[in-house]
């Protein structure tokens, strides 16, 4: 099925990437090796974190947008997990609180000192314990302060009051693995995907499954909400395993509005849409 005139809302038709020069790049990071399929990268307006290799526990970086260059293999780290760290999120009320999920069953939350890290930081502001599996997703609320989900490998998504400590809401309506969340613009929906090919659409402040849909001939993985346009775009592979997207009514769920093939490749595609100039950006893992 061809895009269709009314969703061609980006006024731009020709786009073309440009690799950064490498006084832009940050060189020699060691990069986790996990296998759980995250982005292990987060950046805002400060700082950029990235989840790394290390023995003995999980850890991850945090650098200065603006320390580009070659990353010196002793720089301090953020180390307090005991797993190995599966996520990390930026706090979008304040640049200097990052969270963090781990194969240690917890989520914990940071706080980056003004300029970055001058020694490791073990000491979390906030350790969120509820799950009784490791946590391989979080989320920060949009417009909610101090308002995190987790998700985990016990089928469970928690929505946290991080000030209080503790979690507020329980989601247990999925029956697997939890793929990937995406909030609304006003976070009064919560879109996920989940192991067991189903979409969900739920209200998070009551836990309540408004829409679902089991894809049949999708095997999703991935959604993101398209901003304030009322539509959900995933990504997953066919019945015969090419990479897919597909566009949904978030409020009727029963038939993808648009279905287009993208490549025969296999790894998974990570969408990620700009509500300023409604253009969506596909990564490929």
């Amino acid at each position: 099925m061809s895009w269709r005139p009314q969703y061609r809302c980006s006024k731009f038709r020709n786009v073309y990437g440009k690799a950064g020069g490498r006084e832009r790049c940050y060189d020699s990071v060691p990069v986790t090796r996990s296998v759980n399929d995250s982005h292990f990268c987060a950046v805002n307006p400060k700082f950029i974190g990235v989840v790394t290799e290390s023995a003995g526990g999980g850890a991850f970086i945090v650098l200065p947008l603006a320390q580009t260059g070659r990353v010196d293999p002793l720089c301090p780290r953020v180390c307090g997990h005991r797993g190995n760290v599966l996520d990390i999120k930026w706090n979008p009320f304040d640049d200097n609180i990052i969270a963090s999920c781990s194969e240690d069953a917890s989520v914990r939350v940071w706080e980056i000192p003004e300029g970055g890290l001058r020694a490791n930081l073990t000491t979390a502001a906030r350790e969120l314990y509820g799950h009784s599996r490791r946590v391989g997703l979080i989320e920060w609320h949009p417009t909610a302060v101090n308002i995190l989900i987790s998700a985990g490998y016990d089928y469970k998504i928690l929505v946290w009051n991080v000030e209080a400590g503790e979690a507020v809401q329980v989601i247990d309506c999925h029956r697997d693995v939890v793929l990937s969340l995406s909030f609304n613009t006003d976070g009064s929906l919560l879109a996920t995907t989940c192991k067991d090919r189903r979409l969900r659409v739920i209200e998070p402040r009551s836990g309540a499954v408004l829409q679902e849909t089991h894809c049949k001939t999708h095997k999703v993985n991935r959604v993101v909400f398209l901003g304030d346009t009322k539509r959900l775009l995933t990504t997953g592979s066919s019945r015969w395993n090419n990479r897919q997207i597909m566009l949904w009514d978030q409020e009727d769920l029963s038939e993808p509005l648009v279905q287009e093939e993208v490549d025969g490749l296999s790894g998974l595609l990570f969408p990620f849409y700009d509500p300023d100039t409604r253009m969506l950006f596909l990564a490929g893992k």
